[in-house]
């Protein structure tokens, strides 16, 4: 049987030792098959198991094998698309619903980390770095909007005060979200799983689904075994592949590419951020970047459509990482991996249900950190017959990509390449 590894990332390196789960073997009955231990696939587990429910994962490799143990490591609030944009494409009703969840992901997290006493290196803060007056123009409008939905741990960042919280001459301001943050985001599913099987549900890695037998008691088909279940939660994301069809059509896999410094030591790393919160631009195309808790730098950015590796990311990401922080052009890069994520064409989740009895969510876009772990708790309050917030993701309009899957990586690439100059030009 094929054994999937972690990726060579720093997050591997120093990941909390994790014990071997098995692959299935044989047949299982629960309540609900859970496909993929990602975030949204473990959110959704552990809210589940809390209500009573028999829980199996299945995992094609390893848990927080994709995204979910790969990402930035970044606590950002809201959606890829944010609430203003949902505002005028739907009803004040869905839209006041979506408003109000856009900020619950990360009190999710935090309240798993602390009920599980989860060991993943969180920190508090998180800031939008404008590049220029139009950036600071949007941070503005940005900071009116999560105030008009409740959220006030916002600050607004003139030029000398980003100086005193992120040490890089390109930034006019910007906005700090006391709420925001970052983690050691495998640390953070590897705590998660082990919450779910402290409460009595079972994962099995090296366990791809490869085909799902749909009907009043749906079945879940591995290479050997299979679980008989009375719902499906479908959480592959961009590694679900094409074992749900409807579902590929009308998203596609990004890749995204991550590197790590070697230590930086403590003096260097408090220049760079003096109160160790994390960063991202306001560009359309845009770059991030946070502290270790080794004191190494992680900077990430770029995409790549199609989700197909580059053959050197540190050539792709070095010189975004030295345009911000020149003060590293000396320090070598220790680790560089990519991950992917799933793109929509309206950059907005997918939520939905297949029959009676297979639920999904897909599709964050990019932003997943925090909306992944609210969509566990959505999925959950579906099941359990309370909808009205998943009707309120569910109903929200998703379109085809241009051309089908032939044409969808190349329209994709376009756009970004559109949007790519736009960044350049300020504009």
């Amino acid at each position: 049987m094929a054994n999937t590894p972690y990726p060579q990332s720093y997050y591997a390196a120093s990941a909390n030792a994790a014990h071997p789960r098995p692959a299935l073997e044989g047949e299982v009955e629960t309540d609900v098959c859970v496909i993929g231990a990602g975030y949204t696939g473990l959110s959704s587990a552990l809210f589940l198991l809390e209500n009573g429910f028999r829980v199996t994962v299945l995992e094609a490799a390893k848990v927080g094998f994709g995204a979910s143990g790969r990402n930035g490591g970044q606590i950002v609030n809201s959606y890829s698309r944010d609430i203003d944009v949902i505002e005028r494409s739907v009803g004040p009703g869905q839209a006041q619903l979506l408003g109000q969840m856009a900020f619950e992901g990360g009190r999710i997290i935090r309240e798993r980390v602390a009920k599980y006493q989860i060991q993943c290196d969180l920190k508090d803060g998180g800031v939008f770095a404008a590049l220029n007056s139009k950036h600071m123009g949007h941070l503005e409008s940005q900071k009116r909007l999560w105030e008009r939905y409740g959220h006030a741990q916002l600050e607004l960042l003139d030029e000398r005060r980003i100086r005193e919280v992120v040490a890089c001459d390109n930034y006019v301001g910007g906005l700090l979200d006391m709420s925001g943050g970052h983690i050691h985001p495998l640390n953070l599913a590897l705590g998660e799983a082990t919450a779910v099987e402290s409460l009595g549900g079972t994962i099995y890695e090296q366990s791809a689904a490869v085909r799902i037998e749909r009907g009043a008691n749906p079945v879940v088909h591995t290479a050997q075994g299979k679980v008989r279940a009375k719902f499906i939660i479908v959480a592959g994301n961009a590694y679900l592949g094409n074992l749900v069809p409807e579902l590929a059509a009308k998203s596609m896999p990004c890749g995204t590419q991550v590197i790590t410094t070697a230590p930086l030591g403590d003096e260097l790393a408090k220049t760079l951020l003096p109160q160790d919160y994390c960063v991202e631009d306001c560009n359309y195309l845009l770059d991030y970047y946070r502290l270790t808790s080794d004191k190494r730098l992680i900077f990430g950015g770029g995409v790549v459509y199609g989700a197909r590796d580059p053959a050197n990311i540190e050539a792709i990401i070095r010189p975004k990482m030295l345009k911000a922080c020149p003060q590293l052009k000396d320090v070598g890069i220790d680790y560089a991996w990519t991950g992917n994520f799933l793109l929509t064409l309206s950059r907005l989740p997918q939520v939905g249900r297949l029959g009676d009895n297979i639920y999904y969510s897909q599709g964050c876009s990019g932003h997943g950190v925090t909306y992944t772990h609210l969509a566990g708790k959505v999925l959950a309050e579906a099941l359990r017959g309370q909808a009205e917030r998943f009707d309120a993701f569910a109903d929200l309009p998703h379109y085809p990509f241009p051309g089908g899957q032939l044409l969808r990586t190349p329209f994709a690439a376009m756009g970004a390449w559109y949007y790519g100059l736009r960044d350049k030009l300020g504009f």
